[in-house]
């Protein structure tokens, strides 16, 4: 059985709720003012330091141009220095995570925030750690039958809601029997599997129905774009080039699809993304993707941040009263809301937030197609 969050009759409204509550309770709102008086968790001085180990940067843009960015600014805020806080990066490789945790726990470490590489690895991270008086947190991707402490993370499967409503609302009703692809993202990731229980529960009907066709319905490993374009590729050389929609778990698998497209001069087809990158922006703004799923990934940092100094400082954690079965235990959780990002409210939503700017969407061949500076 697939992990599945336990909400109970308030639904997603609530998590938004309890978020928000944990971020107040620990005075997650920043400014001059909270900072002064030494961030979120008062003056209480740390009783050891937080480790965040993130899972690679060589196919994901995200981990380091956001997560790795918010965190630093999130325990700056807050009045850690940099000598109260490890950031790793273990570039795909989970031997070599398992080997940065154990070096942030004889650094000091007292609570790990834990993007796992996969199940296995990640469960004897924090098994190890455990073994040594350490808390874990599983922040983005929870641990399957792993024994975290806490997990934070965007609404993976609303968030795979929005992607098949987004690509059912992008084919319309004008194309007949259209032929879709689908990109799964790493099947050793259990937000990759939360993400398909979202949108299979959208899409799948539509190919029981007869009213779609599915032309190619494949896992791409580790989320690499690379290999997502060779994947892509054989399902349009199967298909002689006709595939019209593309469900891609993530942005990166989806500008691959895009970019396997217009090597082969066809013209874009309704595709559908998630991390609100800018390269998926500046797809959007170009008509060759229709949509993608955006989470603050600022307040995802921050609702994750906050359980962790309240941890490394010996306090109560506030706020976190939804759980989320992992196949073995049932985890304390808080999860983030998602939005749907089209060319209609890309300022309305990142843009306005600050995760993205026009600035960084805005060059090269696309800059015609943003807003006029004055209007920014």
């Amino acid at each position: 059985m697939r992990p599945r969050p336990e909400w109970g009759a308030s639904g997603r409204t609530a998590l938004g709720a309890v978020a928000t509550a944990l971020m107040l309770a620990v005075g997650a709102c920043g400014g001059e003012e909270q900072k002064a008086a030494g961030g979120g968790g008062g003056d209480a001085k740390p009783a050891g330091k937080i480790a965040v180990l993130l899972p690679d940067s060589a196919s994901s843009s995200r981990w380091e141009k956001d997560d790795r960015r918010f965190f630093d600014q999130i325990f700056e805020r807050d009045g850690l220095t940099k000598d109260d806080y490890i950031i790793s990066n273990a570039e795909g490789d989970a031997a070599a995570q398992q080997s940065q945790a154990e070096q942030a726990i004889t650094n000091g470490a007292k609570v790990l925030l834990l993007v796992n590489l996969d199940n296995g690895s990640g469960a004897t991270i924090i098994e190890n750690a455990h073994a040594q008086g350490v808390k874990v947190i599983d922040y983005d991707r929870l641990t399957l039958e792993g024994d975290a402490d806490y997990y934070v993370s965007g609404d993976a499967e609303a968030a795979g809601r929005l992607q098949g409503e987004g690509l059912v609302d992008c084919i319309g009703e004008g194309t007949q029997k259209p032929r879709i692809a689908v990109l799964h993202g790493a099947p050793t990731d259990s937000f990759a599997d939360f993400l398909k229980n979202g949108y299979g529960a959208v899409i799948d009907p539509k190919f029981e129905s007869g009213e779609w066709e599915k032309v190619g319905d494949q896992a791409v490993p580790d989320w690499d774009n690379q290999q997502a374009l060779t994947i892509f590729e054989q399902m349009l050389e199967k298909s002689n080039g006709r595939i019209d929609g593309v469900l891609a778990a993530n942005d990166g698998l989806a500008n691959a699809t895009i970019s396997a497209m217009q090597s082969r001069k066809l013209d874009p087809v309704p595709t559908t993304g998630l991390d609100a990158t800018a390269e998926a922006l500046q797809n959007i703004l170009a008509g060759d993707q229709c949509m993608t799923v955006y989470f603050n990934i600022q307040e995802q940092a921050d609702a994750a941040a906050q359980v962790a100094l309240q941890l490394v400082r010996g306090e109560k954690v506030s706020g976190v009263d939804t759980k989320v079965d992992n196949e073995k235990k049932e985890v304390p959780t808080v999860l983030i809301d998602p939005v749907t990002v089209t060319k209609t409210n890309i300022e309305d939503t990142v843009i306005k937030d600050g995760f993205r700017t026009w600035e960084e969407v805005c060059v090269g061949r696309f800059a015609k197609l943003c807003p006029p500076e004055s209007e920014r």
